[in-house]
């Protein structure tokens, strides 16, 4: 029986061989842990650390650098900066008065992107309370990228073996990094189809499972990645929200995040329990499985579909947006040419803020449209804040990115291309494809993800029905400190120590 739940389970470790090994390999390998308490707020770390961290590149295998899993990063900056990176988009550009702020997850070491919070979190949780052995087990990590390659960053950093498995039309630059961290080649498994074929990536899951020396760590059901998000990047974006409030306050109406594995919406759920926030879920419009029980395929990179992801609160949901990936692809082509820029430039918009626009990639693309149309549904104004993340930059899709030249502009992007791009997907963003989530839709979106967990997957139909009741997600929130707690039992098991 799948038993997604079963790491909630409390015991005490310390007596089993996984735990022991787990300390003896991390002393030799002097690994110390973060706590979670520390990577949400980084001004906790001691003056030991941040010293060593100038010692140490961002991109390293360095068992320091997971005291760099969090959103404080800066480019060039070796320790960490007083708030989160952020863009806040100008109504120029939106088209809207709501204030529109995006918390940078290209600023996250290693992978450029901020699943490898989410990776952190899942082995973690799973290590610390001995149910991961670094010296026997492989940790498999099924994703459509960017997790995927965040658990082998981390699995390297810990001294054990980590497993992509990946759609095959995935990004080439996804894989390009694989070729560079990955030591086993067969250790990167291409399964059928790109972005919306995750029913393919269980299908191999299924398949590794039957070694019980593979742990499947994974996102769409490890409660652990809503948990880490909850915890790290709700703090985040709290610490942004009242830093671009200081001199002009305003209310956090918002927080939008593209459904993918559902992690990220964790920290709607602590800005709905901190602010009473609303939290908006985006979909691909190609593939639109909440909004229309809808399939297909599509090309927001970094958002899996035809499924709802175990992890997802959907009962908490306030609104689904469906967003084109025809949009994503042809505003990454505008805010990455020239010609796109000067029709930024032309619309009023500040060309050094245009010139972030860089560190969007297609689903922090998607999370911005979505916002945009949330923000004109709901009619909100100046006096209204709507946050979301860009989870990846653009960096990583200069291959896409030719390949849509090639599609839509096989004639070059020039003034009159980039004009039309902004006009069509920004100017004239529409409230189409927009659903209020009254109780009977937030109950047939729950039920959809029956026919995933239940039917496919064999997860118990108790703890399948359990997540439809917000006292039960209340009930998961003290797992953080008590994995905090776990965290400094283990660090002071190994002896390791910052240097």
């Amino acid at each position: 029986m799948f038993r997604p739940l079963a790491v909630f389970e409390d015991f005490d470790p310390s007596g089993t061989q996984s735990y022991g090994n787990a300390v003896t390999r991390f002393r030799e390998k002097n690994i110390v842990l973060p706590r979670f308490s520390e990577l949400k707020d980084p001004t906790t770390f001691n003056s030991g650390l941040l010293e060593a961290l100038n010692h140490v590149a961002a991109d390293d295998a360095h068992a320091l650098n997971l005291f760099r899993v969090h959103w404080f990063n800066q480019p060039g900056q070796p320790l960490p900066a007083a708030v989160p990176d952020h863009i806040e988009l100008p109504s120029e550009l939106t088209g809207t008065d709501a204030r529109i702020v995006i918390a940078l997850g290209n600023r996250f070491p290693m992978i450029g992107a901020h699943k490898v919070l989410a990776a952190y979190s899942c082995l973690v949780a799973r290590l610390v309370t001995g149910r991961f052995d670094p010296t026997t087990n492989r940790a498999v990590w099924p994703s459509t990228g960017n997790y995927a390659r965040g658990g082998v960053a981390i699995s390297k950093i810990m001294g054990c073996r980590g497993v992509a498995v990946l759609p095959e039309g995935m990004s080439r630059e996804r894989f390009e990094w694989l070729d560079r961290w990955i030591e086993h080649p067969n250790d990167v498994i291409r399964t059928p189809g790109t972005e919306a074929n995750v029913k393919e990536i269980y299908d191999e899951c299924g398949r590794l499972e039957a070694d019980e020396s593979n742990i499947i760590l994974n996102q769409f059901s490890e409660f652990s990645n809503h948990l880490g998000h909850y915890a790290v990047t709700g703090a985040a974006l709290k610490s942004i929200f009242h830093h671009t409030t200081v001199s002009s306050p305003a209310r956090l109406t918002a927080f939008v995040s593209a459904s993918g594995s559902a992690g990220t919406l964790g920290a709607g759920d602590y800005l709905k329990d901190t602010f009473g926030t609303r939290i908006v879920a985006a979909e691909a419009l190609e593939v639109p499985t909440m909004l229309y029980n809808g399939f297909g395929d599509h090309n927001i990179q970094g958002i899996g579909d035809k499924h709802v992801p175990l992890i997802h609160n959907v009962t908490n949901t306030d609104l689904i947006i469906g967003v084109s990936d025809r949009a994503t692809d042809q505003l990454d082509v505008a805010f990455n040419s020239p010609a796109g820029l000067r029709a930024l430039d032309r619309q009023g918009v500040n060309p050094d803020l245009a010139g972030l626009l860089t560190n969007l990639g297609y689903s922090s693309i998607c999370n911005i449209l979505a916002a945009i149309k949330a923000a004109k549904h709901w009619e909100l104004d100046s006096a209204d804040m709507v946050m979301t993340v860009a989870t990846d930059g653009s960096e990583l899709y200069n291959s896409e990115r030719e390949k849509v030249m090639r599609r839509d502009f096989p004639e070059g992007f020039e003034d009159s291309e980039a004009e039309d791009t902004l006009t069509t997907h920004i100017e004239n963003i529409t409230t189409e494809h927009i659903l209020d989530m009254d109780d009977a839709n937030r109950n047939r979106v729950f039920n959809l993800g029956y026919f995933t967990w239940v039917e496919q997957q064999g997860i118990a139909i108790e703890d399948f029905e359990r997540r439809r009741s917000q006292t039960w997600w209340d009930g998961l929130r003290p797992l953080v400190d008590s994995w905090d707690a776990r965290i400094v039992d283990f660090n002071e098991a190994t002896g390791a120590k910052h240097h």
